[in-house]
């Protein structure tokens, strides 16, 4: 049989190689894709689920450089020796027709069975494949011949790369690989509208600082240090305040915290005429430009609840609570002091009403677009920069495709502002914007 069909006791030999060949190159085009594609993240998701290879994988995605040169370094090999292979038998079995027909089972075969389809495999099933291949993958890279190998390939890429690609280190992922993360999964009913708004929020939280969530200055309640018990008390009950600083001369002078309970104790006791001086306790400061995330934590561990925002010359810009921060993580909390009116309406003309203290970021989000960053952190500081002077109430300034109206202005304070697309506004005077 072997005589009449043309094949040699070799060509056996020969033909089981390349299947071999081929099929490890296939399971290392399944391992390099599939490894590729899996995230430090993912890995360690399926280590917590306990699933099988998950170590190893989590070893090989933690330093992909160990196991990538050498996985493609033997696809290459395996590749190229069964095509070599294939070649010298087609050429023995057909003559010149051979090469031709060695060529088209090389493209057909070997790229299309152990190439696209493993790596399409690895795409469509990653955790499986990144699993199953994980373990074989970890076992070859501890070869002393492949440890070698490896050394060699990592060592060239790098003088390729040149000196600026050592030992910088690049996060694997971003804030924005994050918030993306979250869309998606919001988009695929993975997680709620809700958990998706508190995601977003914790990583905005990161990089707010106090000034951007503090009471300004103006509507803060403070106590002048001669105010009786009483009074102060009575002030504080009516507008719904549990601390409130007192100060010597100014705001700017606050010598401590008054604390309601502290008051209404005195009162209790006769000493409602004290001066409220006599019982304040520390105040606590901090520069309008501390990270939120600094000052939670410092408040939980010193145990207060507002702190003092000054300025960098040590002047009094606000003041900021625990509620304050906390309501930056999980939205608004209103209690039955709060009157609470709505942060935007919506007009039938299209326009939209804001307050003044909107955070110009979220305007952003709210109108989809980019308006000016600057000194300024709300949409009021926008329209007064914008303006050069506190502006009347109905002024208008126009900034990148908006006309920003100062809809109610309380003395130097712009209160609320209209907003409108103008390409839905034809242009005329602003005292025709009412």
């Amino acid at each position: 049989m072997i005589a009449d069909t043309g094949f040699r006791p070799v060509d056996w030999l020969l033909i089981a190689i390349i299947v071999v060949l081929l099929a490890f190159s296939g399971l290392l085009a399944l391992a390099e894709t599939s490894l590729v594609r899996t995230s430090r993240v993912k890995a360690k998701a399926l280590l917590d689920e306990g699933r099988r290879g998950a170590r190893q994988l989590v070893r090989l995605v933690e330093h992909p450089e160990q196991f990538l040169n050498p996985v493609l370094l033997l696809v290459l090999v395996c590749q190229l020796v069964s095509a070599t292979l294939v070649g010298v038998l087609a050429s023995a079995w057909l003559g010149a027709l051979g090469v031709l027909v060695g060529t088209v089972f090389e493209v057909v075969v070997i790229f299309v069975l152990f190439e696209a389809v493993p790596k399409n495999w690895a795409v469509r099933y990653t955790d499986r494949a990144a699993l199953f291949t994980a373990p074989i993958v970890s076992a070859l890279v501890r070869f002393p011949l492949v440890r070698a190998v490896s050394s060699v390939l990592t060592g060239l890429a790098k003088l390729l790369m040149g000196r600026s690609a050592r030992g910088q280190a690049h996060p694997n992922v971003t804030e924005s690989e994050l918030l993306a993360m979250a869309d998606v999964a919001h988009a695929d009913d993975v997680i709620e509208t809700s958990e998706r708004a508190f995601i977003h929020s914790i990583i905005d939280f990161g990089d707010a600082v106090v000034r951007e969530v503090m009471v300004p200055r103006p509507d803060m309640l403070a106590f002048e240090a001669d105010t009786t018990v009483s009074d102060a008390l009575s002030q504080a009950l009516a507008a719904g305040r549990s601390r409130v600083p007192v100060y010597e001369e100014n705001a700017d002078d606050v010598i401590g915290i008054a604390y309601a309970k502290d008051l209404m104790s005195a009162e209790h006791d006769g000493r409602g005429a004290d001066p409220v001086r006599s019982h304040v306790r520390q105040a606590y400061f901090v520069p309008e430009t501390k990270r939120l995330t600094g000052l939670l934590r410092e408040m939980q561990d010193r145990k207060y609840h507002l702190s003092i925002v000054v300025d960098e010359y040590g002047g009094t810009v606000g003041l900021v609570t625990l509620e304050d921060l906390i309501e930056e993580l999980v939205g608004e909390i209103v209690d039955e002091y709060d009157v609470e009116e709505p942060a935007v309406r919506r007009l039938a003309d299209g326009s939209i009403v804001v307050t003044g203290r909107m955070a110009v970021d979220d305007a952003d989000e709210l109108l989809d677009a980019e308006l000016p960053q600057g000194g300024w952190d709300t949409v009021g500081g926008l329209v007064l920069d914008l303006a050069g002077h506190v502006p009347a109430e109905g002024e208008s300034v126009d900034v990148d495709g908006f006309r920003l109206v100062a809809e109610r202005v309380r003395g130097r304070r712009i209160d609320q502002v209209r907003i409108v697309r103008t390409a839905t506004v034809p242009d005329r005077p602003a005292d025709d914007e009412g």
